[in-house]
């Protein structure tokens, strides 16, 4: 049976100057003086139909002085799917922004989630919180327990009042960078702070995680594994796709690199029927060199393409070999959608016979 589609959002970020440490005016020069408006409508008329919402950071890319012009540009056709917190790219929150030595920076980071959050409501948008400047870079720079103390505090408030808007919340981890060594460092660490948020009496309802791929790679996170764990535990609310080498958060095309692995997770989330409550792919990607819009094209085809061989695996025949860990047996399974079927392997011993 062939189901709907899974629909799907793109983070605008994935169209700028694409900045390194090496090239810190970006390889994307055309992209320098570019306003957000101008990267809207270039990104909507380059990708038309293939994507239908956006994604933001809040108050860099999005905020109350663009949004109305920004929503005209997108029309019906496209919405905005998600609002993420840009805190990181704020140069006062250098040392943290929830997690700030300083009261008045963190009451300051509670402010602009606050906003957000009224903005989500407003447009009826999802918040993705991914601290990835929250945390430390060098051994005995901080207190532990009271840099987690503080983080809890602030993530606890940010749920608190997004609950109050009927606002779902997403949390997203990462390893490393911009901190070096960030808090909520793998899934693990977010289904942590996900239950020390509900031991203090908070409604976690609508607390979900956003998997991004390559944060999930750069651990050696499984992502079939962790997809399937999540929509069991009903905390998978959102994806950023994405591929890379494994070493770096490279935001590289989908399907780039990890095949199998990204088949393995269209598998679980067939499995779990995701996208029936309108969760999508999000794609979060980095083209450093590449077009931008070519590149977001390509990874939306990859990954209808990636989802078609998932549908034609035999999942009961898969389930039944999985029972005994007969990896042998799943592989037949699995490569025999790929086109590894009785005919091919005929051809095989054909060649092998003369």
């Amino acid at each position: 049976m062939i189901r709907r589609r899974i629909k799907n959002s793109v983070g605008i970020w994935g169209f700028g100057p694409m900045a390194t440490r090496f090239m810190p005016s970006g390889y994307h020069q055309e992209a320098v003086s570019e306003t957000m408006e101008a990267r809207t409508e270039r990104a909507v008329k380059g990708l038309g139909i293939l994507v239908d919402g956006y994604e933001y950071h809040y108050p860099g890319e999005i905020n109350q002085k663009n949004l109305l012009k920004v929503q005209k540009i997108l029309g019906k056709e496209h919405d905005i799917y998600a609002i993420a917190m840009g805190l990181h790219c704020i140069p006062e929150f250098g040392l943290g922004a929830l997690t700030n030595p300083k009261k008045e920076q963190r009451d300051y980071a509670a402010k602009l989630i606050r906003e957000a959050i009224d903005m989500c409501k407003e447009v009826g948008a999802k918040l993705i919180i991914w601290p990835g400047g929250e945390g430390y870079n060098y051994p005995f720079q901080v207190s532990y327990n009271e840099i987690w103390g503080y983080f809890i505090d602030g993530i606890q408030a940010a749920v608190e009042y997004a609950n109050s808007k009927n606002v779902t919340v997403l949390l997203e981890h990462k390893n490393s960078e911009p901190a070096m060594k960030i808090l909520m460092k793998d899934i693990g660490m977010t289904m942590f702070v996900i239950n020390k948020i509900k031991e203090i009496g908070t409604d976690i309802t609508s607390l979900k995680i956003n998997m991004d791929w390559q944060h999930l790679i750069m651990n050696g996170e499984h992502l079939a594994e962790y997809a399937a764990v999540l929509s069991k535990e009903n905390l998978l609310g959102h994806h950023h796709g994405n591929s890379g080498w494994g070493m770096f958060d490279d935001d590289n095309m989908v399907g780039g690199s990890y095949f199998l692995e990204t088949i393995a997770l269209a598998v679980e989330l067939r499995k779990s029927e995701y996208g029936k409550n309108g969760e999508r792919i999000g794609y979060d990607l980095f083209p450093y060199t590449e077009n931008h819009v070519d590149a977001v094209k390509r990874s939306v085809l990859h990954w209808e393409f990636l989802d078609s061989i998932a549908q034609k695996i035999d999942l009961k025949a898969l389930e039944d070999k999985q029972k005994n860990k007969d990896a042998v047996g799943c592989y037949e399974i699995v490569y025999k959608a790929l086109g590894l079927d009785k005919k091919f392997i005929e051809g095989v011993y054909k060649k092998y016979s003369k």
